[in-house]
């Protein structure tokens, strides 16, 4: 049920507020993975795109302002629905409002969502936390009617995207959403069969190939198209490593629980190593960017590093790859002065996810 349980003897239940929910789906969205989606648009339309006004057109505007937020909603509320039991037992999850909502406290001036019991402390009520809770950024899932519905409007809302774009970029756009559901929900479910999990993740690539053609008007490369795919199959795996003892502790089989940490780390550099060269063939510069990936995760492998740790560097390492694709593919079409002025906005954005 949703609401808080008063603390006063009343032991009465609150709605929560329109703040709170806001609040919580934007939790849920993943604030740090918004580029995930968004990258690959940004990415697309660059290199599809002729010349700079191609590069704000009102159909590259919806499609990146789509997959900005509402699709990180759509996908991430579809998964944190189907895996509610599986997230209760995992640290990445400790975050966020529950049923027993919790108070934001100022810590270091930050304000940091708490957990756990309250002990009073200098007349003050404050609640303490774990370290799990600490490090949490990630929501488990509150069984919010209003919450489900706002993740259904989510979905239907991409049909803008359709709207917008001409018909050759639509098996793109209904790939996606396919596989953003189909991830996570029954009967598919493909994020607990191996293998499946991980080549379903090619999700992530399929907003910018719609966005490559909705500027070209023409197929992306195979080449890229496959690189970025087997791109995704690694990033996905290497994300859910963090995730095995959970995830065997429930039950569930991924590609990472069947292959253990080690191997994993195996799998993921091979992917790479594959996808660095399958952009080589489209041009050895976008290879060598690439292979920042097998040697990065090497080097996490290789020494102490705990892997739920490195887990969150990666959102910064996708941005800096990201923002690298994105200043070759406008160095072609856009002064660079123009060049300039378009990565202090793209740094704008991200800043603007990292404080959210």
């Amino acid at each position: 049920m949703d609401g808080t349980t008063g603390g006063d003897g009343g032991g009465t239940r609150t709605e929560p507020t329109v703040r709170d929910r806001l609040r919580y789906l934007l939790v849920l969205s993943r604030p740090r993975f918004w580029f995930y989606l968004a990258g690959p648009v940004v990415v697309g339309t660059v290199y599809g795109g002729g010349s700079a006004p191609e590069l704000v057109a009102p159909t590259a505007l919806v499609l990146f302002g789509y997959f900005l937020v509402p699709a990180n909603v759509l996908l991430y509320g579809v998964n944190d629905r189907f895996d509610a039991d599986i997230d209760a037992e995992n640290p990445k999850k400790a975050g966020g409002r529950t049923e027993t909502e919790s108070e934001a406290v100022e810590t270091g001036g930050e304000a940091v969502e708490t957990g756990g019991e309250a002990v009073e402390t200098g007349g003050e009520a404050v609640e303490t936390e774990n370290e799990a809770t600490q490090q949490a950024r990630e929501a488990r899932w509150r069984g919010d009617r209003v919450v489900a519905a706002a993740i259904i409007a989510t979905g239907l809302l991409g049909l803008v995207t359709v709207a917008v774009t001409p018909p050759i970029a639509w098996p793109y756009l209904v790939g996606f959403f396919l596989l953003a559901v189909g991830y996570s929900a029954p009967p598919t479910r493909f994020k607990t069969t191996p293998l499946l999990d991980s080549a379903s993740n090619g999700l992530y690539v399929l907003p910018g190939a719609a966005a490559y053609v909705a500027a070209s008007g023409a197929h992306p490369p195979a080449a890229a198209l496959a690189g970025a795919w087997i791109w995704a199959m690694a990033m996905h795996t290497f994300s859910a490593i963090p995730d095995i003892e959970p995830d065997r502790e429930a039950g569930i089989r991924t590609t990472a629980t069947a292959l253990g940490e080690r191997r994993a780390y195996g799998y993921c550099v091979g992917c790479w190593t594959l996808a660095a060269a399958a952009f080589s063939l489209v041009d050895v510069r976008l290879g060598a960017l690439v292979g920042v990936y097998p040697v990065f995760v090497t080097g996490i492998a290789l020494t102490d590093v705990a892997v739920d740790r490195a887990y969150w560097w990666f959102p910064a390492l996708n941005t800096v790859v990201g923002a690298a694709l994105t200043i070759g593919g406008l160095s072609r079409i856009v002064a660079p002065a123009e060049v300039r002025a378009l990565i202090e906005t793209w740094a704008l954005i991200e800043v603007i996810a990292g404080v959210a």
